[in-house]
């Protein structure tokens, strides 16, 4: 058994390192979708099968538990699959499957409180605090819409004014290993369309895209010097860590396998992303 690792593409590796030196005896496989990738700009029933069909391929190569390292998959696919493909996989294969997302982790750690809880509202309707601190989110089209870091992080903390950023394309440029000159024009006309719609810049800052997370170096240097940067791969590595302690029943292996599967071309992957990885890295076709 192994723990399953997916994304459209090689952003969900900034989540995979992150695993791997958590539970360095665990199995891993992780899946790309690059041939479909990305997946920010698809409609949602597009998005829960492509999603469903990579969890397919990671059951069948052995996963247990499958971590959506995608904001945009976890954002609009998550409950689907765990309300109706985890029932039946489970019932199909006859043993422990389950599939978890990213999105969860990040908003506990951008609000320092655990998911169950829900802030008591102790204003009147209509009634507004003096200030607010702003967390700004940059993320893909899909993510924007669905509003979920809107809608849960207003659930838990009222004293966060929460704007999603947009950022159509970036995911694609760094999965092509675009140049550093490219990205930074990017991300700068992004931090600052933030910016100009809220009318200063963000108080703290979430990279909603995994992807983002390679070039955090980037937005750091864009973003006023010292904002800090909510990562996700150490609020997912943090949260999984909890949740199998409770959950020993998923057998995530013990050999420290480390498979990496592409439905695109199979191969090495771009400078940039073996460099991030630190060191060449070769997809297999999936």
């Amino acid at each position: 058994m192994a723990m399953g690792v997916f994304d459209s593409g090689v952003g969900g590796l900034t989540v995979h390192r992150e695993l791997t030196r958590r539970f360095p005896t665990a199995d891993f496989v992780y899946l790309a979708d690059q041939a479909m990738a990305p997946y920010g700009g698809r409609g949602g029933e597009e998005i829960v099968d492509l999603t469903r069909a990579g969890c397919e391929r990671l059951v069948e190569a052995g996963a247990s538990l499958i971590v959506l390292a995608c904001n945009t998959a976890s954002a609009i696919a998550l409950r689907r699959l765990q309300q109706t493909w985890v029932p039946e996989v489970r019932a199909r294969t006859g043993r422990p499957v389950n599939v978890l997302g990213i999105i969860v982790p990040t908003i506990e750690a951008a609000t320092g409180l655990p998911w169950t809880y829900e802030a008591e509202r102790l204003r009147e309707e209509g009634e507004k605090r003096e200030s607010l601190e702003i967390t700004g989110v940059f993320c893909t089209a899909a993510t924007a819409m669905s509003r979920v870091y809107e809608i849960e992080i207003d659930k838990r903390r009222d004293d966060l004014a929460v704007f999603s950023e947009p950022c159509p394309g970036l995911a694609g440029l760094i999965e092509l290993g675009a140049p550093d000159e490219e990205l930074e024009v990017v991300v700068r006309d992004h931090v600052d369309a933030l910016r100009r719609r809220v009318g200063r810049h963000p108080d703290k800052a979430i990279l909603g895209c995994t992807h983002y997370e390679i070039v955090a170096d980037v937005f750091a240097r864009e973003l006023p010097e010292g904002t800090p940067l909510i990562h996700q791969p150490s609020a997912v590595a943090d949260a999984l860590e909890r949740y199998v302690t409770r959950h020993p029943e998923y057998d995530l292996g013990a050999g420290a396998g480390r498979v990496f599967l592409t439905t695109g071309k199979a191969g090495p992957q771009s400078e940039r992303v073996s460099r991030f990885w630190g060191a060449p890295l070769t997809f297999d076709p999936a």
